[in-house]
Formats: structure tokens, C-alpha cells, sequence
């Protein structure tokens, strides 16, 4: 069987539509964020009516599937019941649409997800054991310290002096490894002087 490819969607218009309105869809709700959330429910948490584009209250039947479920970019099986979720998700992989099922067997995942004001670290089992993502993060989480996201701010405004400096692509990406990989730009970073190390990395580049 093939591997699962890990990869990044912008919002933009795209529906996600929620079937559930508990914790479990609230939790799966709060991953999308900037998504269109739709939530088709029986009733649903306040927070749930905070956050969701649309809600529609109703029984979960396939009918209540086929009928809103059209227009989604991803389903997500986000009820309590194993038998409902795998209902909610069989019908909408019939339907040809992305499935997230809280109880498996769908063809999208979320991970356990790290987030930073800049960057973000997700962690997946790929649906194996759905307990080791989230200790792998806790794992992970004490590394990213402070000085990432200060080298990071660095590295999104020398990029685009390596942009104009540089034409080859290689070479950019030699120049930014290498900023990257230089003890005196993190000596800078960790001691509070963001502008020094700055001025390292201009330095480089421009050498």
C-alpha cells in the first residue's frame, strides 16, 4: 500500500463540512480554521456555533449525507459512533469526496500539529497508532525554543536579498543552508541581537 503524502491546503473558499457537534467535531473544527466550516448535526456545543460558517440541525441518516455533503472539499465522520462515523464516511467516498473519519478508514488525516508564529511541525502515524503522534510532539515541542522563531524572522527577511543577490537557485539555496548552519548568526540569535546576526547573514550573501 502506498505511503500517505503529508502536504499543506490553503483554505480559500473550500467547504469543510462536520458531521457531528460534540468534542470530537469541535476538535476536528479547530484544525481547519479559515476553512468554511459547515456542521450538520442534531445539536451542537455553543463553542461549535462560534466558530462554524453554517450549522444545519438535523438526524444523521445517509440521506442527510448525499444531501449535504455535495460541495465539500473534505468530510469529516465526527460523531461519537463508530457505526455512524463509518457510515457518514463510506457514503461520502461514494460521493468521491475526501473523508476524515474519528474513527479511521478515511483517506485524510490530521496530525498532531505544532504551531509557531511562522512555521508549523506536524507529527502522523499515518493512521497506525493514532496515540503516538501526540507524544512524539510533546517530545518535539521543548526544542523549538525562541531562538527558532527569531531565526526564522531572520530567514524570511534575508530571503529576499538572497532573491536579488543570487540567480542561480542552487545557489540560493547554498547561501540560506549556510546561514542557516552558521554558528556566529545563532551566537547572535541566542544572545538577543537579532540585528547583528542580520548583518552576518547580509554579509554572506554578499561576500
Amino acid at each position: 500500500m502506498a505511503r500517505m503524502a503529508p502536504i499543506y491546503i490553503a483554505p480559500g473558499d473550500r467547504t469543510v463540512t462536520v458531521f457531528g457537534g460534540g468534542n470530537v467535531a469541535l476538535r476536528k473544527i479547530r484544525h481547519f480554521d479559515g476553512f468554511r466550516i459547515r456542521v450538520v448535526a442534531r445539536e451542537v456545543l455553543p463553542e461549535i456555533e462560534g466558530l462554524a460558517d453554517e450549522v444545519v440541525l438535523c438526524e444523521i441518516a445517509p440521506e442527510t449525507v448525499m444531501r449535504e455533503a455535495p460541495g465539500s472539499f473534505i468530510v469529516m465522520a465526527a460523531t461519537d459512533s463508530k457505526q455512524l462515523n463509518a457510515m457518514i464516511r463510506d457514503t461520502a467516498l461514494e460521493m468521491g469526496i475526501l473523508v476524515n473519519s474519528a474513527h479511521g478508514g478515511g483517506d485524510v488525516l490530521i496530525p498532531s500539529t505544532i504551531r509557531r508564529k511562522d512555521y508549523s511541525v506536524c507529527v502522523s502515524s499515518e493512521g497506525k497508532v493514532p496515540a503516538f503522534p501526540p507524544y512524539v510532539a510533546d517530545l518535539i515541542e521543548p526544542l523549538l525554543d525562541e531562538s527558532l522563531d527569531r531565526m526564522m524572522e531572520l530567514m524570511i527577511r534575508i530571503r529576499p536579498v538572497v532573491m536579488d543577490s543570487i540567480p542561480q537557485q542552487k545557489d540560493r539555496a547554498k547561501a540560506l543552508y549556510d546561514i542557516l548552519h552558521d554558528e556566529g548568526v545563532w551566537d547572535a540569535i541566542r544572545s538577543g541581537d537579532p540585528e547583528s546576526a542580520y548583518e552576518m547573514a547580509e554579509k554572506k550573501v554578499k561576500a
